[in-house]
């Protein structure tokens, strides 16, 4: 179940990040769903490190799909600066 949770949250991340950034990008469901499920690693990963939230707190958490969502702008904004 949560796997699917992940595929979700990370798809709805990719989405708004598209959004977001205009320009180009990967385009299609499948690499929109990976850069969303990717900024939820990066998300994560930096709500870790600076506000020392984790699991213990609940899988899904509301600072965890903005941390998902600016993962995955960070990540478009890299791709970009080494794809030119």
């Amino acid at each position: 179940m949560w796997l699917i949770g992940f595929l979700i949250v990370g798809f709805v991340a990719g989405l708004i990040a598209r959004m977001l950034v205009s320009g180009a990008g990967p385009r299609g469901c499948i690499p929109t769903t990976l850069l969303g499920m990717a900024g939820s690693f990066v998300g994560g990963f930096l709500g870790y490190v600076l506000f020392d939230h984790n699991l213990e707190a609940g899988r899904i958490q509301t600072s965890g799909v903005f941390g998902s969502i600016i993962g995955a702008i960070v990540l478009l904004w890299l791709y970009r600066a080494f794809a030119k």
